[in-house]
């Protein structure tokens, strides 16, 4: 199949331009200027009517609930709302019951989400046997199947067993994602384990102004440290609704949105964590965030004067770079994973509309500025809103 995207505005991590995209056998065959002359055949022109085209967005961090919790998610309904939210790459963290800890696992996932063909899967495996604080994964049984392993929801308390971890991620070549709790200092310990122990350390869903000037210090030092921030902690502050971390202050919350501006937060990751109302109101930390992520990023970016550009580098390329993976531009033989949004488009968010399982958000009603039109994987529509074809 040869698709030819026309009228939209590309806007990816290398900037912004008017232009044409050719898709063929799943990859982005051409990028066009907008006069440009399309010599080659093709068997499908859509016509994004001078709305935006980006990369699919890659979500390092969010939660499936498959297996042994699909209650609340499952890998079907979670995909669908992440493309219904512009994610063609999701990562899925191992807290499932049981915990993705083996290789078999991990096959198993993986085979259930290339069956859907919806978005691609990263699925996170444990760092140790059931989260425990003794056994350690068998990584070179794992390895095949993933590159990022984590504990998350959970902390790695015992020293020895982070900088064991910290080793493996060398020797095997992975990203070690870490949840921190209490946050700033669990960082401020896996910095100074990092610089005894070097490693490829990712620090999940930062929330706090101090945790973000020690990991500043870190990158300044060279050691290899990532971070990200979910979309309610760059638009919230000071609510009273459970997540992990909570909601911080709002000076906290202004210097994230500066450490998006400025580049020492690398990467907006979801923490897509749906529940039941049951589980919610029984105290369950978490928000529901595909298919409000984008907007909400943008409103919040928008508003800060920070051009979509850099949010498209957060969202796409930097994830894609830390990955390792060929992907997060818009550029010739690179996936056709691809999102076309309408910048300018309001709207309120909806619980009820969500297709996830769950509707478990504190944004209900919420005016968000920016929405996703079409989602494309390989070169496939695998959401389409209805506003274009």
């Amino acid at each position: 199949m040869k698709i030819l995207i026309t009228n939209v505005e590309l806007v990816d991590a290398a900037g912004r331009r008017p232009g044409k995209v050719l898709i063929e056998d799943g990859k982005i065959k051409k990028v066009y200027k907008p006069k440009g002359q399309v010599k080659a055949e093709y068997d499908r022109e859509i016509d994004g009517k001078g709305k935006t085209l980006m990369p699919g967005f890659i979500d390092m961090h969010c939660h499936l609930r498959d297996p042994g919790l699909t209650y609340k998610e499952d890998m079907e309904s979670g995909m669908k709302a992440a493309v219904k939210g512009g994610f063609t790459t999701v990562v899925a963290m191992a807290n499932t019951k049981p915990r993705i800890d083996n290789a078999e696992a991990l096959k198993a996932n993986m085979d259930k989400a290339a069956a859907l063909n919806l978005c691609n899967l990263v699925q996170v495996c444990a760092v140790t046997k059931d989260f425990g604080e003794e056994e350690m994964v068998d990584f070179e049984a794992t390895r095949p199947y993933t590159n990022v392993y984590s504990n998350d929801g959970f902390n790695i308390d015992n020293a020895e067993i982070m900088k064991k971890a910290l080793a493996a991620s060398t020797e095997y070549d992975f990203i070690l994602a870490t949840h921190c709790e209490p946050e700033t200092a669990t960082v401020e310990r896996d910095v100074a384990l990092l610089r005894e122990t070097p490693g490829h350390l990712h620090v999940c869903h930062i929330s706090a102004e101090a945790t973000l000037e020690a990991i500043k210090a870190a990158k300044a030092e060279g050691l290899d440290i990532t971070c990200e921030v979910t979309p309610h902690h760059l638009f919230a502050s000071a609510m009273d609704y459970k997540v992990h971390p909570p909601f911080r202050t709002y000076p906290d919350r202004r210097a994230l949105i500066e450490g998006a501006r400025d580049g020492s937060i690398d990467i907006c990751g979801t923490d897509h964590a749906p529940h039941s109302d049951a589980d919610k109101l029984a105290g369950a930390p978490g928000i529901n965030n595909f298919e409000t992520a984008f907007a909400m990023y943008h409103t919040v970016f928008k508003g800060a004067g920070i051009p979509l550009e850099r949010l498209s580098q957060m969202m796409s390329e930097a994830p894609a770079k830390r990955m390792g993976l060929k992907n997060g531009l818009i550029k010739e033989r690179y996936p056709a994973d691809l999102v076309i949004v309408d910048e300018e488009a309001e709207e309120r968010v909806d619980p009820k509309s969500f297709v996830s399982k769950s509707h478990n958000t504190p944004f209900g009603r919420e005016l968000l500025k920016g929405k996703v039109l079409m989602t494309l994987k390989e070169g496939e529509i695998v959401y389409d809103h209805g506003s274009l074809v």
